[in-house]
């Protein structure tokens, strides 16, 4: 990764830190962004050796084009997009609301949409550019309180099938699908879940950035695939 210069979004915490962090470690020119978590970004930015930083709400377009201006104007390129950014709530599908569906869809689907669309004609007139999305387990099984997330990051599976023709052959569009990865205390749902898993364990973001990083220096050969890391808990 030496030399490359890619862009995480939501790569203050938790999943997109541990994706920064690695890619640091692997030689890349880390572009973090944040929306809310200022201090956590900033930290983040130190321990991957002064990384640059962009802030921008997701939810906007306007401000997803004002991003990748600003990545353009200060970075120069672009070879790789990890859409990490999402949120995650529990809701009981007869009791949802519209709110509680825009909340989840406006981050988790339509933002990566603009996302993948701005990173794309940048990497077009460079001739080249990988991008990974990460989906979820919860986009290839079914979680009954989980109905309009499922729904989301299902939608980002057959957004990167459908890119990943849209955007070939200078661009390939993978996506990985993370199963339970532990962040401290685990409710009971994850528990029950990290006892189905096959290897008994939960994930870690390291491993989750593992895959990314498969991705962004895979050839362009490869490309409209889903990597569930898992533990095996998708074959259940």
């Amino acid at each position: 990764m030496t030399g490359k210069t890619v862009l995480v979004t939501g790569a203050a915490r938790r999943i997109g830190r541990g994706i920064a962090l690695r890619l640091a470690r692997e030689g890349a020119r880390v572009v973090i962004h944040y929306h809310t978590s200022e201090d956590e970004a900033w930290r983040t930015a130190e321990e991957c050796g002064g990384a640059e930083l962009v802030r921008a709400n997701l939810e906007s377009v306007a401000e997803i084009e004002r991003m990748f201006q600003e990545v353009e104007r200060r970075c120069g390129r672009l070879d790789g997009l990890v859409n990490n950014a999402a949120r995650f709530t529990r809701v009981d599908p007869l009791e949802a609301t519209e709110a509680d569906w825009d909340f989840i869809h406006s981050v988790n689907l339509k933002a990566i949409f603009f996302c993948c669309q701005q990173a794309a004609r940048l990497m077009k007139r460079q001739g080249e550019g990988r991008i990974v999305n990460i989906s979820s387990l919860g986009g290839l099984r079914p979680w009954a309180m989980h109905a309009h997330y499922c729904a989301s990051k299902a939608g980002v599976i057959m957004l990167t099938k459908a890119l990943a023709k849209a955007f070939a052959p200078e661009i390939s569009v993978n996506s990985v699908a993370p199963g339970v990865i532990a962040f401290g205390e685990m409710d009971q749902e994850a528990e029950g879940m990290v006892r189905a898993t096959p290897m008994r364990r939960p994930g870690t973001a390291d491993e989750v950035a593992g895959a990314v990083l498969y991705f962004l220096n895979a050839p362009t050969f490869v490309t409209g695939q889903i990597l569930a890391v898992d533990g095996g808990l998708s074959l259940r």
